[in-house]
């Protein structure tokens, strides 16, 4: 006879139920198609026009990239093997690489050193790119300009120690007497670095042969795609400090300092960069003393400072302009003076508004230094233009030459657009 009371109790599963696949129209690749390609019907037509626009760009390219010849003495050589075939001539890269990265002056057994100081760039720059590092390692970066300087120009180590002690000096005596901070007087001792750089030549004579001397290399001499990185770290990393001094002044409450950055501003962002350009190379030198041989690089990293710092006191200018009325007064109900306020509370959050802008600004520099091939100067446009394309082996080629030299900026542009991303994300400016 069965038990009632045993029927009464139900049966506990003590395991989950194994979970179903997801139907195939909404997980996995059928998924990401279906929402990003063919989502709509005019989605679906202009995937399928752009999927054969790119059919038919690979078409043609294809063949000339795979069909490529990279060992040949001369363009002609170069066709001879290739036939007739549809291919292009990368052999002028692999014959010409040191004059596309150097220049054609650099010399060629002390290619390891401005090698070298492209290396250490990036350990000089992670400390400031990603602020979660060590603040120690920020003494590197503060010493990377002089062990630049000294591997790439060379001479007596004397002339980045003095211009160092220059630095310090100055920053010391800007954060002792203008109560300012560090960081301000180390870049206010820049000022005096440039100008022991360039009269480096007068205290220490190059051919004089001094203990710690390394084989002296005149800015003349650089060139190729060097000098473009050269020009454009340099110039970016004097704009910033420099856009931020001038956003300041014309928001300042001193007629005599705001009518001084806006007629400076006005007038540089009012004039193309070319003509400051020409200016650097032909008028500014009469500007100095008639003694003084101001190099040519200085007064191009002068113009080009001058130029970028505009664009990026204006951008900078917007950031300020974003902010809240109650910041400002939140520096005062604190207690804090003007530098105390707009370094701890202004500028931080100012500065991650104006990050797009300042990215934009440092893409478009970096892009411009390929003008001073015009001035002389033979960055790696210069280059091509000028002693490849006039050479008699290689004249007649043009689309291998300049497609690597947008390749180089490409990466460049893009790392430095990714990177400012990145920086948005990790300071969240969109304010959530």
């Amino acid at each position: 006879m069965t038990n009632n009371h045993d029927r009464s109790i139900a049966f506990v599963r003590t395991e989950d139920v194994p979970a179903a696949p997801p139907p195939p129209n909404a997980a996995g690749p059928t998924k990401w198609l279906k929402d990003n390609l063919f989502a709509t019907i005019p989605n679906s037509i202009l995937t399928i026009v752009a999927l054969l626009v790119i059919y038919l760009i690979l078409q043609g390219t294809l063949p000339w990239l795979l069909n490529g010849v990279w060992v040949s003495p001369s363009l002609s050589v170069c066709r001879d093997i290739l036939d007739g075939a549809t291919g292009a001539c990368f052999a002028v890269l692999t014959e010409r690489w040191n004059q596309l990265l150097f220049g054609f002056q650099y010399p060629a057994d002390l290619y390891w050193r401005p090698g070298l100081a492209f290396i250490l760039l990036f350990f000089a720059a992670a400390p400031v790119l990603f602020f979660d590092l060590p603040r120690k390692l920020l003494i590197f970066t503060a010493l990377y300009p002089f062990i630049a300087f000294y591997l790439i120009w060379g001479g007596s180590i004397l002339t980045p120690i003095v211009a160092l002690v220059g630095v310090v000096a100055g920053a010391a005596v800007y954060q002792r007497y203008v109560k300012g901070s560090f960081a301000l007087g180390f870049f206010a001792g820049i000022v005096a670095a440039l100008i022991v750089w360039n009269l480096g030549g007068l205290i220490i004579p190059d051919e004089e042969i001094t203990e710690g001397a390394m084989r002296s290399v005149a800015s003349r001499d650089l060139g190729g795609f060097m000098l473009n990185m050269m020009l454009g770290v340099t110039c970016v990393s004097l704009s910033v400090p420099l856009g931020i001094a001038l956003a300041l002044g014309r928001q300042s409450s001193m007629p005599l300092i705001k009518y001084i950055c806006v007629i400076f501003i006005e007038f540089i962002r009012g004039v193309p960069l070319i003509t400051l350009l020409f200016v650097a190379s032909v008028m500014l030198s009469y500007f100095f003393p008639p003694e003084a041989t101001v190099d040519l690089f200085l007064r191009v990293v002068i113009m080009i400072t001058m130029f970028s710092a505009a664009y990026i006191a204006e951008v900078i200018r917007g950031g300020l302009a974003a902010l809240p009325k109650g910041q400002y007064e939140a520096g005062d109900s604190l207690g804090l003076d003007y530098a105390q306020s707009m370094r701890l509370i202004i500028l931080p959050q100012a500065l991650k508004i104006s990050i797009p802008g300042i990215v934009n600004v440092a893409v478009g520099l970096f892009k411009d230094t390929t003008l001073v091939s015009v001035i002389s100067m033979f960055d790696l446009v210069g280059m091509i233009r000028g002693p490849i394309l006039a050479s008699t082996d290689w004249q007649g080629i043009y689309w291998e030459l300049f497609g690597f030299a947008a390749l180089l900026f490409f990466v460049v542009c893009y790392g430095i657009s990714q990177y400012s991303q990145w920086l948005e994300r990790r300071l969240a400016t969109d304010h959530r």
